[in-house]
């Protein structure tokens, strides 16, 4: 298959791929539309939900690439190798994307297809309002001087180094310069030297408040683009002078495998001491890593070890390479076999010419690139809700309330999985939580992120984790909670069981945590705050959870970001009774009925473990999973309300509305906390988070 790009983009469609073609499919979405339904077998109507587009457009996307010749049933074999090195690599080592340049006939240099290459991601890549670091390097400029990116607003480019005095054609300000010229932005320069004579300038030069003012613009930085150089005796750091005034042989002696932004790495990525470290001015390799986007610019075989390195290291994850390059760090990395072309599918030609069908299975949400869903989410609750809450050690996945942890006082970490919103970070502030620990959606977060969160609540008297009974939290928060010894920190732990329809009464340690979380929660973080013991702290929270009862009832399933599309079927005329939050399935699934049908369902079942009588009192939380509205929400409510009522209980609190959530699932739990004298005191304690507030 050969691409003819500039043609086929004249004869396109107004509807063209609403999603952001991959950068392994360069700017062409007929390579991309082909490549799906030849290569990897997709059917149109999968293809049309893959681009964003219409079945009708991918129909005449396949019949014009057959008419026009893009296309014969085969792929030109350099096409077809660049695609799948580029899939690998991007699988191999978790990159966010990947394009790799496809071989050629050497007609022109590397360093210039390279630069082509990393100018036409960047028109994909870059936004409005980014800043971005620029690393000096001779395949920088080249991507620099071919990149001429129109319609943004507000770009800041940084430099990422100190300058230098060098004559050579890619100095740290001629390419930050460059990048600047490309995207019309305002460059900010670094005003001091790249290596300086000793240590103590260069601290002396960080104190300045011009130089201070610039490194704070470039930890602003959310994406940064940079080379990575060998240790060749051709490569970059040898032929441009820049480090003559030390010996390489130091780095060389302790295994040096390449350079990223001027620092050195061995071949598995971490950092090698040398006599330069103290003495650059410059991006480091932890601040490199936190930026969002780090987009490495790279190729030529005698670099596969470093480019390798730097990809071990965590401080690429989007990687602009060529062919030869990709296959050898696969191969060096232990990939000794790149998949081959898919076998030939021959198509019917009325497949290619089907009519459309009219249905519509793809969800519409408001997304950028949807594997960067939750980052993106993290970000935006980070600058929405700084008041409340911060990032530990500049990690989003570790969040500590600004007015919680104190000496003297137990902490409260709580965790789970993203898509609960706003479950569970909504729960961080004075008075509740203490801190969170974020996963994927519907993931529990790995150990790191939990034993931060520790230690950041940690005030020396101990520490409580309370979550949900998942499997992976409990793993997770368990290891967390081992390594958090080792620290001499102190960590309880609390399960949370509130979901009746998850498991049978006789086995309530096996039930799953839901909307019941959220008094749990706050019984816990009353208790924490008050100054309590850690054993007081763990015995409230247990009595909050045995007397804390949920049960859900789904009408329409989620989607999930990454498709788009509904994660399980729930028929047009039924609905899940016991549905969990991450759609598992309910104890029954029945006919629709009415809403105060639902509710005695629901309330008979929690009545029959609750055990009430006249004169209890209750907290009551009607919860929606994210697609029901507040008007069915109070719907629901008032019938909870007339059954408590009729057997003389009396609503000491409640609840409505979004408190922890499926994504997008339409439904809605009723969760029903049974209080006594302790327990209603703790949840009138005063707390102040972004999502709950109750004062006295």
């Amino acid at each position: 298959m050969t691409a003819k790009t500039s043609s086929a983009r004249k004869n396109t469609t107004a509807d063209i791929a609403a999603e952001p073609i991959p950068l392994r499919y360069g700017d062409d979405p007929y390579v991309w539309a082909c490549w799906l339904y030849y290569e990897d077998g997709m059917t149109q109507g999968d293809i049309a939900e893959t681009m964003g587009i219409s079945r009708a457009t991918v129909n005449s996307y396949l019949a014009d690439a057959r008419a026009r010749g893009i296309v014969n049933i085969s792929i030109e074999p350099s096409r077809l190798s660049s695609l799948t090195i580029a899939q690998e690599l991007k699988r191999h080592f978790g990159l966010h994307d990947c394009l790799v340049v496809p071989s050629d006939d050497n007609a022109r240099p590397l360093i210039e297809r390279l630069g082509a290459a990393g100018a036409q991601a960047l028109q994909k890549l870059l936004k409005s309002g980014d800043t971005m670091a620029v690393v000096w390097g001779r395949t920088i400029m080249a991507v620099g001087e071919q990149a001429a990116i129109s319609g943004l607003q507000d770009m800041t480019i940084v430099q990422a180094t100190g300058g230098t005095s060098a004559t050579f054609a890619y100095t740290p300000e001629l390419c930050a310069a460059a990048f600047a010229d490309a995207v019309d932005g305002r460059l900010i320069n670094i005003s001091a030297p790249a290596i300086v004579s000793s240590a103590e300038l260069r601290n002396m030069l960080m104190r300045e408040p011009l130089i201070d003012q610039q490194f704070e613009a470039l930890s602003r930085a959310n994406r940064v683009i940079f080379g990575i150089a060998s240790m060749r005796p051709n490569s970059t750091i040898h032929t441009s002078g820049f480090f003559e005034s030390v010996s390489l042989q130091d780095y060389l002696a302790k295994d040096a495998t390449g350079v990223v932004a001027g620092r050195f790495i061995d071949g598995h990525g971490r950092p090698v001491a040398g006599p330069l470290d103290d003495r650059t001015v410059g991006i480091s390799l932890d601040l490199l890593k936190k930026i969002n986007m780090r987009i490495a610019v790279a190729g030529g075989f005698d670099k596969v070890p470093a480019i390798l390195a730097a990809l071990r290291g965590g401080y690429v994850n989007v990687l602009i390479t060529d062919a030869a390059t990709g296959r050898g760090i696969l191969n060096a990395d232990g990939v000794t076999e790149i998949a081959q072309k898919l076998s030939q599918r021959p198509r019917a030609e009325s497949e290619v010419s089907a009519p459309l069908n009219g249905a519509r299975t793809q969800i519409k949400k408001f997304l950028n690139n949807p594997d960067d869903v939750v980052e993106e989410m993290l970000e935006g609750v980070v600058k929405a809700h700084a008041n409340y809450l911060r990032p530990v050690d500049g990690s989003n996945r570790a969040l500590v309330a600004r007015a919680g942890p104190r000496a003297g006082k137990v902490g409260l970490v709580v965790g789970g999985g993203t898509g609960h919103e706003p479950a569970f970070l909504g729960y961080v502030g004075k008075g509740l939580a203490d801190a969170v620990a974020v996963g994927n959606i519907f993931s529990s977060p790995p150990p790191g992120p939990i034993l931060q969160c520790a230690k950041a609540a940690s005030g020396g008297e101990g520490v409580l984790f309370v979550y949900g009974n998942y499997a992976g939290d409990v793993m997770n928060f368990e290891m967390a909670a081992e390594m958090a010894a080792e620290d001499n920190i102190e960590v309880r732990t609390v399960v949370t069981t509130d979901d009746i329809s998850s498991s049978p009464l006789e086995d309530r340690d096996g039930r799953h945590g839901v909307a019941g979380n959220f008094f749990i929660f706050k019984i816990a973080g009353a208790a924490c705050d008050r100054g309590l013991s850690l054993n007081a702290c763990e015995a409230a929270t247990r009595k909050a959870n045995d007397r804390t009862f949920t049960m859900g009832v789904a009408l329409e399933p989620c989607s999930l970001p990454q498709t788009r599309r509904h994660n399980f079927e729930i028929g047009p005329d039924d609905m899940e009774i016991g549905m969990g939050i991450h759609g598992e399935p309910g104890v029954m699934r029945e006919k629709m009925m009415s809403a105060d049908g639902v509710v005695d369902v629901v309330m008979d079942r929690i009545f029959s473990e609750m055990k009430p009588v006249a004169g209890d009192r209750v907290a009551v939380l009607v919860n929606s999973f994210g697609g029901t509205p507040l008007m069915e929400l109070y719907i629901l409510y008032r019938r909870v309300e007339q059954r408590l009522s009729a057997k003389g209980i009396k609503i000491e609190a409640n609840w409505v509305g979004h408190y922890c959530t499926s994504l997008d699932m339409v439904g809605a739990s009723i969760s029903i906390l049974h209080l006594d004298q302790e327990l209603t005191d703790l949840l009138h304690h005063p707390c102040d988070t972004a999502f709950l507030r109750v004062v006295n």
